[in-house]
């Protein structure tokens, strides 16, 4: 295994195991049983990239092909109710962890579309997807407006975290540095527009009622 693909490797394990936990304490909020905290951590974490894999026509799908990832996302949301009691002292480390797969996943997905031959903007937008697709998926099976359609600067990280790691892969920097650089940037980029509250404009629609 090249040294950047060790780099992918060990980040996305970590980022399975993270956006598994935040998913669990959605399922939390909305009272899940743990069968349901179980399958949404597997759903969220697994989910992006699988929908990938369908459109990009990438069999077989990670999951399908190594089982013990349904064990490792479903076993890391069942851990976070272990954790619950002290989740209120944990509200940050949540956001760096759901940052991280944010933007692990993100560039994961650019290398699978980008090893398929693909051309530069359909790496980019399969890294969205892998990126977020697992948090709308998350979202929508606990009836809230996905995350990805508010003002939220999410995909707009995802975006510009692929669109770096593409150009630096399409530049010939080395591979283990671009992923570090993508990494670096994507996470700083995502916390510091939570930390300053940077959105993207909204779109307010309302009717006039009659004269």
């Amino acid at each position: 295994m090249e040294p950047a693909e060790s780099v992918l490797f060990f980040f996305g394990l970590f980022a399975l195991v993270a956006e598994a936990m935040t998913a669990a304490l959605a399922a939390g909020r909305r009272k899940m049983d743990w069968f349901g905290v179980a399958v949404l951590g597997c759903v969220t974490a697994l989910g992006g990239g699988s929908l990938r894999d369908m459109l990009l026509g990438h069999y077989p799908l990670l999951w399908v092909k190594h089982p013990s990832l349904l064990f490792l996302t479903g076993g890391a949301a069942l851990l976070t109710i272990a954790l619950a009691r002290v989740v209120h002292r944990l509200h940050y480390l949540f956001l760096v962890l759901d940052a991280i797969g944010l933007v692990v996943f993100t560039i994961i997905g650019c290398n699978v579309a980008r090893s398929m031959g693909h051309p530069l903007t359909i790496v980019v937008v399969a890294g969205m997807i892998t990126g977020c697709a697992g948090g709308v998926l998350r979202d929508i099976l606990c009836t809230e407006v996905p995350l990805l359609f508010r003002s939220e600067l999410y995909a707009s990280v995802s975006l510009m975290t692929g669109a770096i790691y593409v150009a630096g892969t399409h530049f010939g920097t080395e591979h283990v540095a671009v992923v570090i650089g993508s990494v670096a940037f994507g996470l700083t980029f995502r916390l510091l527009a939570i930390r300053y509250k940077w959105e993207m404009p909204k779109f307010i629609y309302e009717r006039a009622g009659p004269h």
